[in-house]
């Protein structure tokens, strides 16, 4: 019988990396002692990976990151030039051209107001920074007692101890952490598109005027929420927080993390009502997937109360910030993004998208089918057979990951139309069997 562990590569040294991948390597969101089936990875180029002896269609991103594929040309130059000059360099006392250029790019994308740039080594750092930024700009405005945060039910900010206290705290995936995290605020989630705007933003403006006094800011992901459900609201809400934050002195931070860069088919999920928040969280497709390197964008009122805080500077400082490899490659990938028409792809992925998953909605066991931009979500009514929908999708030749009660997709936008079709016949298989 063959060993399930190493049915994907069944040559010696495939097979002893995979027992040593079992034996050794902690996998996200795993049991070490009960493992999942991983598979090997030996290749990957445009929207492709080489698993095992296969080529599959990555209809992930790898986890929403690798928008221009795999292999790019431009990304590949980037790296090997600026691995010819330095790899890193501390940040601290020092500075280099990549980070500086870097800074004045997302300067230049971000909305309005968004002037100064700290350069964090994840997501999950970045909303760390932000905040760390709302409080220390409490305190310097006079506030000491403002330390907490609303935000909304479903929201998913990152698996580190401040960015899981933002999270939902039931029905997301830190529960088991309540009572060891600080509580802040959550008000209800946001309608869909179309929905009741009205009842809502009168919910959520009633507690921040209760709880004003202790509130040091807000925090979103606009318009999608991620892995907290992958769920699309209104964008009208995105003015409702604008104005109760404006009302009560809340700093307002959206994560766009997942949203950013063209994703949602508008540069920034913030687009879409129009507003500029007052911190803005960035990373996963900042580099095009090559390399981890995140940012929180802040405005100068901002930094202007973190400098009169006490401390008179943000308390924040990772070894790896403004790695120069990561600021070289996030440049090309923004050259790149800049260059190519991104609206009218992702639209057009958007359409294929639409139209692929649709029989979806027929099948027994689904309770949504959503689109938005570059993002296609069948949700279940029960909890997907991750295994089933994952062999479902491989025999379709796909690489999917679905979670929870989701079979989703987020495809590069190097994407044929042909691999677009690929993928949402992919999903559609998961969800039937899952």
């Amino acid at each position: 019988m063959t060993d399930p562990w190493v049915e994907e590569g069944r040559q010696g040294p495939s097979r002893n990396l995979l027992a040593l991948d079992r034996a050794h390597v902690w996998h996200p969101y795993t049991s070490m002692t009960a493992p999942v089936l991983t598979r090997l990875v030996t290749g990957a180029s445009g929207a492709r990976l080489t698993v095992g002896d296969r080529e599959v269609v990555d209809g992930m991103s790898s986890w929403w990151s690798a928008i221009h594929g795999y292999r790019h040309p431009v990304l590949d130059e980037a790296v090997r030039r600026q691995v010819s000059d330095f790899s890193h360099v501390m940040f601290g006392g020092l500075t280099h051209e990549p980070a500086v250029r870097l800074a004045e790019r997302l300067v230049s994308l971000a909305p309005a107001g968004l002037e100064h740039v700290f350069l964090a080594d994840s997501g999950s750092v970045s909303v760390e920074v932000a905040l760390k930024m709302a409080v220390q700009h409490q305190r310097g405005t006079g506030r000491p007692g403002r330390s907490r945060m609303l935000t909304v039910r479903g929201g998913y900010h990152g698996d580190t101890a401040g960015c899981m206290a933002v999270c939902d705290p039931d029905g997301g995936m830190h529960a088991m952490w309540a009572g060891l995290l600080p509580e802040h605020v959550f008000a209800p989630r946001p309608p869909a598109p179309g929905g009741d705007v009205d009842g809502w933003a009168t919910a959520f403006a009633d507690l921040a005027e209760q709880h004003a006094d202790e509130l040091a800011g807000i925090i979103v992901e606009p318009l999608l929420q991620g892995a907290g459900g992958m769920w699309v609201y209104d964008p009208a809400c995105l003015r409702v927080m604008r104005d109760v934050a404006d009302e009560h002195g809340l700093v307002l931070v959206f994560d766009e993390i997942a949203t950013g860069f063209g994703r949602t088919g508008m540069l920034w999920a913030a687009d879409a009502a129009g507003v500029s928040p007052d911190v803005l969280c960035v990373g996963k497709a900042l580099t095009g997937g090559y390399l981890t390197l995140a940012a929180a964008l802040c405005t100068a009122e901002v930094a202007a109360g973190i400098s009169a805080s006490d401390s008179g500077v943000l308390m924040h400082g990772p070894t790896y910030m403004g790695n120069p490899l990561a600021c070289s490659v996030a440049l090309a990938s923004l050259d790149v993004l800049r260059s190519s028409d991104w609206s009218a792809t992702v639209a057009g992925i958007s359409a294929g998208l639409a139209t692929g998953l649709e029989p979806a909605r027929a099948l027994a066991g689904v309770r949504d089918v959503r689109v938005l931009g570059a993002v296609g979500v069948v949700q279940l009514d029960h909890p997907v057979d991750t295994a089933a929908a994952t062999e479902a999708a491989l025999d379709l030749g796909v690489w999917l990951r679905p979670f929870r009660d989701l079979v989703y997709t987020m495809p590069p936008y190097v994407c044929s139309d042909d691999e677009v079709t690929a993928i949402t016949r992919a999903v559609v298989a998961a969800a039937e069997v899952g």
